[in-house]
């Protein structure tokens, strides 16, 4: 006899047919099991759900079931606390189901029918051994109270350590632990970008042996990441290392997760479902202990969530407060560096009183000399790409606006281009002002082009300790573009084949520089009147890890230095950083936070919508909003006016925001998961019509 079994499909939300369609089996299928499924005129993969009632039929007319076209029963069924991860973060960030579980499983994987998996599976390498190789180093008091403390209390853990502390230790050591506590343990770390994969994946491969970690990320080909998905579900990769794609790995023996760099922004997805990928792994981690503790109601199993970051988000740190104040997590501390290595001392250079048009101050031009003498590299810090981000014309004032976007069109003096980063529109410099034809246009403002380029003649006649030449390297988007580039610069960084290290946020985070003597942002002011209130807390972070760079072997001579070029010299966040005090910086963040009913005191959502026109994207909000009275929840809700975004237009798309506040997270839910109907319904009528698209972010990182 034939049973229904309900499927999660790729549906949009808009799609109106509820979460899973429902089918017609000829065998009970378990829950997780994966299946090949008739969708309109395509077939498509499909997931086994747990609804015990279907919510609707795979024929919009209503007709009989159409039956399970195949079984994927080669591959064992995704785990309950996989499906129940999945479920929430459908539902919290405003997506279907089917939606979201199916566009976190590997590409490849959907397009394969049952015999062409078997095939792969064919192909499948054997499993990898777990290699203990031996500690050669003994922990430091603070890295070993920290390991004992994740293997004996239940977290999560927030591992706020000072840069260079050896963080990554405590990792290796809390990986160890879990799987030598479980011989089938799986663990997963997480990373915010690739390029800090691969150096981690040394490390954990040196540590565990090669054939036990996979890497799992955007950057891969899909039969690349078929192969590292197929090794994490079957449980032969033990340990994955991913970005934060990677929190949705299956992984059926899962007792350990490392969210490395945790306040990164990189965790939160900007497309799609917009997920936090962090807040998702401390989910994960409660649903996987939850279901061993259903299974073994006496065991001790259990699947333990760290934390790591020098600056974490404060939100992290906001729950890492005394438990007795309601704090959630468990804070562990490590203020002090690895051996006798110190914070780098940092110094600010009050550009007021430099000569006007000084883009380097002399005497950061002099530190940068000594360090070089004495075989020591520096590295400069300036978070904008390209020669400068506009072309001037002094007569009539033209500037290189992009054509389609809010934007200036950016100069590269590298092949003489202009580009807009936000639509990739590119051309050629025009020979004279193209509105009066003045051909003295002139660059405003300066990227790490023009730095690299300032610094070749400041520093040229320098020479290396050795008598060679100074070599200067610059590392951002542009100089990496190719296939290995990255990897091949960050070698010649680490050989000690450069002395002068340029670049943008890519080189000031996560990288175990050793030689590094000094580091410099060359103009970090920007931020620190931005509109934005997260913005001086991404702007400490990155300034703190920039430093954290400086000074990291231990046994040197002389102490590092941290090299800050601003106008506002006395601003308490460069107090604050002067002194590497975090928690200073932390508790007058949060004090102004939870005076202005900011989050983490409150919780927001962002409704986004995109038209030709502005009109039209802040008319399909504003709609929207009033045909929202007498939602429930309605009176627990703030719905702000629409306002255009602070980049209005991108590729000829107007955009407007509209933002929802609630002083109640689960208030705030229930009035977005009803809503929902009321914006699809806006849709479709004449206060939607020319709107391109609209979409919910939940918790969103940037207003």
């Amino acid at each position: 006899m034939t049973q229904p079994v309900s499927v999660a499909v790729s549906l949009p939300a808009h799609s109106a047919l509820g979460s899973t369609l429902s089918y017609e089996s000829e065998a009970p299928l378990a829950p997780g099991t994966l299946v090949r499924v008739p969708l309109g005129a395509r077939e498509c993969l499909g997931i086994v759900w747990d609804d015990a009632v279907p919510t609707a039929t795979a024929d919009a007319g209503g007709a009989a079931l159409r039956p399970v076209a195949d079984v994927l029963d080669a591959l064992p069924p995704l785990t309950a606390p996989w499906r129940m991860l999945v479920a929430f973060a459908a539902g919290y960030y405003q997506r279907q189901v089917g939606e979201l579980a199916l566009a976190v499983l590997p590409q490849a994987l959907r397009e394969l029918d049952r015999t062409q998996l078997a095939r792969r599976l064919k192909k499948r390498k054997p499993a990898g051994r777990v290699e203990f190789a031996p500690d050669s180093i003994a922990p430091t008091p603070e890295q070993a109270l920290a390991i004992a403390r994740i293997h004996a209390e239940n977290g999560p853990f927030l591992l706020f350590g000072a840069t260079g502390s050896g963080k990554t230790e405590v990792y290796l050591r809390a990986a160890a632990q879990a799987l030598h506590d479980d011989p089938a343990a799986q663990v997963l770390v997480m990373v915010p970008e690739i390029n800090l994969t691969p150096q981690l994946e040394a490390r954990f491969a040196a540590r565990f042996g090669a054939g036990a970690v996979v890497a799992l990320h955007s950057g891969l080909t899909h039969p690349q990441r078929l192969q590292s998905w197929l090794a994490a579900h079957a449980g032969d990769a033990r340990i994955v290392l991913g970005t934060r794609l990677a929190v949705f790995a299956s992984m059926p023996r899962l007792r350990l997760i490392v969210v490395d760099e945790e306040h990164d922004p990189s965790y939160k997805q900007q497309e799609g479902a917009r997920y936090s990928a962090r807040d998702l792994a401390v989910l994960r981690g409660k649903l996987e202990t939850d279901a061993l503790r259903e299974q073994d109601p006496g065991g001790t199993a259990m699947c333990r969530v760290v934390l790591g970051s020098a600056t974490p988000s404060l939100e992290s740190w906001h729950h890492s407060r005394p438990a007795e104040d309601g704090g959630r997590y468990v804070r562990l501390a490590m203020p002090s560096r690895i051996g006798d290595a110190v914070l780098p001392r940092v110094r600010r250079v009050d550009m007021r009183l430099q000569p006007r048009g000084t883009r380097i101050a002399p005497v950061l031009v002099d530190a940068i000399a000594e360090v070089v003498a004495r075989g020591e590299q520096a590295m400069l810090f300036l978070n904008r790409r390209g020669y400068a981000p506009v072309l001037h014309c002094t007569d009539c004032g033209w500037k290189s606006d992009c054509p389609h976007c809010s934007a200036f069109q950016v100069f590269h003096k590298i092949d003489r281009s202009l580009r807009c980063h936000h639509c990739g529109t590119a051309g050629r410099v025009p020979r004279g002002c193209p509105s009066c034809g003045n051909p003295d246009i002139v660059p405003m403002g300066q990227g790490t082009e023009q730095l690299e380029e300032q610094l070749a003649a400041l520093l040229a006649g320098l020479t290396r300790p050795d008598g060679s030449p100074l070599r200067l390297l610059r590392i951002d988007a542009d100089s990496v573009r190719h296939k290995g580039a990255l990897e091949a610069q960050l070698a010649q960084v680490h050989a000690g084949e450069v002395d002068v290290l340029v670049g943008t946020q890519m080189i000031a985070k996560g990288h175990d520089f050793r030689r590094i003597g000094l580091v410099a942002a060359v103009n970090p002011d920007g931020a620190l009147f931005s509109s934005d209130f997260r913005a001086p807390e991404r702007l400490f972070a990155l300034l703190m890890q920039a430093a954290g760079r400086a000074g990291r072997a231990p046994g040197r001579e002389q102490r590092a230095e941290m090299w800050l070029q601003t106008a506002v010299p006395d601003h308490a966040l460069f107090a604050a950083l002067k002194h590497h005090d975090f928690p200073a910086f932390a508790a007058q963040q949060l004090a102004e936070r939870a005076q202005a009913a900011l989050p983490p005191f409150t919780y927001q959502a962002l409704v986004r919508a995109e038209a030709r026109t502005q009109e039209v994207a802040q008319g399909f909000l504003s709609a929207a909003s009033a045909a929202a009275d007498g939602l429930p929840a309605r009176d627990a809700v703030t719905l702000y006016p629409a306002v255009p975004m602070s980049l209005q237009r991108i590729a000829n798309m107007e955009r407007a925001q509209m933002l929802v506040e609630s002083a109640s997270r689960p208030a705030l839910q229930h009035f977005l998961a009803h809503w929902q109907g009321t914006l699809h319904a806006t849709r479709a009528q004449p206060a939607g019509k020319g709107l391109i698209r609209w979409a919910i972010d939940v918790d969103p990182l940037a207003i």
